[in-house]
């Protein structure tokens, strides 16, 4: 390999990291502003979603990960990219839907039964609406979110940029791991009880499932 090439391939990864990172934290940002107004409009009040202490709902973030790698090779072709956001989102959001609710004894982190616009209603775990929003996001990702992060990339220092999309993606993982198994195993408070505490919201999705002493 020439010295050009070794120069150049460590300032490229550390591109993709970053650019990567940003990815995983802005959708799970994305996931939670979308679903905050939703469940406005849904409840006709505050409502708090996701589990983490943070501005950001996990899921979001993974399906963001997901759609990057499916789609980013496909970008040429914005109806494919279409398609298989709604395909892939589909099959995930009824994939995590329907083991939350058969191996955590009827858990439901999301309820389509009892929301407003639920066509095409499976089990409660994915509907049309789901899919057609999480399949226009992902064109937003592809061609919006995706150039953005690359552009600002390439007018950054490729170390600074790693840094800024790495910190706030670090706390991101970080926290869902805190609320999602460290607070399982150890007797612990988590997010939920929190903002249950400060009398924000109208309504903590998942409160139920807290246990008592919290």
């Amino acid at each position: 390999m020439s010295e050009s090439k070794q120069k150049t391939l460590p300032k490229e990864l550390r591109r993709l990291i970053g650019v990567i990172c940003g990815v995983y934290f802005i959708a799970g940002i994305f996931g939670f502003l979308y679903e905050t107004g939703f469940y406005w409009l849904n409840d006709g009040m505050l409502v708090r979603r996701g589990n983490c202490y943070g501005p950001w709902v996990q899921l979001y973030g993974w399906g963001g990960l997901m759609l990057f790698a499916l789609c980013w090779r496909m970008r040429s072709r914005p109806w494919l990219v279409f398609l298989i956001s709604a395909g892939a989102t589909g099959i995930l959001e009824l994939g995590v839907g329907w083991a939350l609710y058969t191996f955590g004894n009827g858990f439901r982190s999301w309820d389509y039964n009892t929301e407003i616009w639920n066509w095409g209603n499976i089990g409660g775990f994915v509907c049309l609406r789901s899919v057609l929003v999480f399949a226009f996001s992902g064109l937003l990702l592809v061609y919006v979110i995706v150039p953005l992060l690359t552009r600002l990339s390439d007018r950054m220092d490729p170390t600074a940029f790693l840094v800024l999309m790495a910190v706030p993606a670090g706390l991101f993982l970080l926290d869902s791991l805190y609320n999602d198994i460290i607070i399982n195993i150890f007797p612990l408070r988590g997010a939920l009880a929190f903002w249950r505490d400060t009398g924000w919201y109208g309504k903590i999705a998942g409160i139920e499932s807290l246990k008592e002493g919290i």
